[in-house]
């Protein structure tokens, strides 16, 4: 589609355990809100966001950066969703 747009953005996990099932609950929460696709990616490899199970297989431990990108026309509004959970620590600390 032509009003598609791409975001792209990197994101350190700050928070002390990671991407362990909370975090990757309520990032697929967040997703699950939007109509457009959300990948959270590492080193190469590339899921999902709107996939628990595939979030919990990134490696996603404190410190570590992850590449997210949406795509679609609400793309803008998901990206500011899912940066504030990485900014906020995903509510852990």
């Amino acid at each position: 589609m032509a009003d598609e747009q791409t975001i792209a953005r990197e994101f350190k996990v700050l928070n002390k355990y990671g991407i362990h099932a909370r975090p990757a609950a309520l990032l697929v929460k967040a997703a699950g809100k939007f109509a457009c696709e959300i990948y959270i990616g590492r080193k190469g490899s590339e899921v999902s966001a709107k996939s628990i199970m595939g979030l919990l297989t990134i490696e996603g431990h404190q410190g570590s950066k992850l590449q997210v990108r949406t795509i679609g026309e609400d793309a803008v509004e998901a990206m500011l969703e899912i940066a504030e959970l990485f900014e906020k620590k995903f509510f852990e600390e």
